[in-house]
């Protein structure tokens, strides 16, 4: 897949003010400051299209990219797609009120359960970390929803030689505690552009189910 454009559409406080879902959408969330701007930009090809930030909970609203891709068929022909990124407020602690999150965490259910378009939902880990339970409860909530989703972990770069490896395999044992297989997974970097091959290459199949659906 070879991404043609990436733009800002707009920022939605409800699910019911979200673009018209005539096309396939994927989400992105995670802890507070793991990095989910940066990955978006990354995947994008793009510095600025999503607004980074040291601060936690920046982040306040469903905020949707408007993406047109190109993928070539074995022959060579290619055919260019429309579909949305969406960029979800961080879970977790952020330094805002009780009220604040409560509200984040009933907007994020609402668009999640009720977004008929959505594809899957990436949740990105932070790969410095050894397993932490406001991630882990956050995938149960998930399978209890029926939610399909990967998990994208992030900031490899910033590891030791076999840390992201060994602190992959502790996240994964650990969910293999009570789900019966391992979800997808991506180790990724937004500095070296790790993964992104791989992430572009299982939003293009995706896509394609879409399509075909």
């Amino acid at each position: 897949m070879e991404i043609i454009s990436a733009q800002y559409l707009i920022s939605s406080a409800t699910h019911k003010q979200c673009p018209k879902a005539d096309r396939p959408e994927y989400a992105f969330i995670g802890r507070s400051n793991v990095g989910k701007s940066s990955l978006i930009n990354m995947l994008t090809d793009q510095t600025k299209l999503a607004k980074t930030s040291a601060t936690p909970g920046k982040t306040q609203l469903i905020n949707h990219f408007e993406i047109v891709s190109r993928t070539r068929n074995k022959s060579g022909k290619s055919t260019e797609q429309k579909w949305y990124i969406v960029d979800l407020p961080g879970y977790g602690y952020a330094t805002v009120s009780q009220k604040a999150r409560n509200n984040w965490g009933n907007m994020i259910e609402s668009y999640i359960r009720k977004r008929e378009n959505l594809g899957c939902l990436f949740v990105l880990i932070d790969s410095r970390l050894e397993p932490q339970k406001v991630d882990l409860d956050f995938i149960r909530q998930l399978g209890e929803w029926q939610v399909p989703f990967v998990i994208v972990f992030t900031k490899s770069d910033k590891n030791k030689p076999g840390g992201t490896k060994r602190r992959v395999e502790m996240f994964i044992a650990k969910l293999m505690d009570e789900w019966e297989e391992a979800p997808p997974y991506f180790v990724t970097s937004a500095v070296d552009r790790a993964g992104r091959p791989e992430l572009l290459s299982y939003l293009s199949d995706l896509n394609s189910s879409f399509t075909n659906s």
